[in-house]
């Protein structure tokens, strides 16, 4: 379907830009949530008329979100759940869980769609992911996930946990470097965000 878009999308285009997408994004996300017009000869002369208005409008989304971005950097980001011996999780931290904790610990607002984690988290460790306050603001967060305070105070400096008969405190120098470990998973997460599927 063809649209004109009344605000920027990520990975789509700006303000004003007449772009293909797939009917449903259309009809579901895009013109439901105001965020585009259908294309036509007549939309085409109201979105002139409304440009200067949606670009202000886009301009104070902006600020607003510029405000924020001190508050979602300065979060601590820590996940207490439970595990097995592994390290593997039982059960997931997910966009939304993320989104949740961080309107408990930060007092900002936003929707799973605008935290860019890709696949859920499995595992305890340390991992990168991004925020979007807005399509021009988007804010890198690390979230440690681990079963104590013990284990995230570790992963915050730096430790690397392994999981089976021994723990962080027992290793020593001593040690055979080639004894297998089992990792803290460190998930680049910087796919494409769920609220900007690219248009076909």
């Amino acid at each position: 379907m063809k649209v004109i878009l009344t605000e920027k999308i990520t990975r789509l285009g700006n303000i004003g830009d007449t772009v293909e997408v797939k009917t449903g994004y259309a009809r579901n996300f895009l013109l439901p949530n105001n965020k585009a017009l259908r294309w036509s000869r007549e939309n085409v002369a109201l979105f002139e008329a409304q440009k200067a208005e949606l670009q202000a409008r886009h301009e104070a989304a902006k600020k607003n979100a510029e405000s924020k971005v001190d508050a979602v950097k300065n979060a601590k980001m820590y996940m207490i759940r439970q595990a097995g011996d592994t390290g593997q999780l039982y059960g997931s931290v997910s966009s939304r869980d993320i989104a949740r904790t961080l309107k408990e610990i930060a007092n900002v607002d936003v929707s799973s769609a605008q935290v860019m984690l890709g696949a859920p988290i499995k595992s305890i460790g340390a991992f990168d992911t991004k925020i979007a306050l807005h399509p021009d603001v988007i804010v890198p967060i690390k979230v440690y996930v681990a079963r104590t305070n013990d284990e995230i105070e570790a992963l915050v400096a730096g430790k690397v946990l392994t999981f089976g008969t021994k723990k962080v405190e027992e290793e020593t120098e001593e040690e055979p470097k080639e004894e297998a470990k089992a990792e803290a998973t460190e998930a680049a997460a910087e796919t494409a965000e769920e609220i900007a599927p690219v248009a076909e």
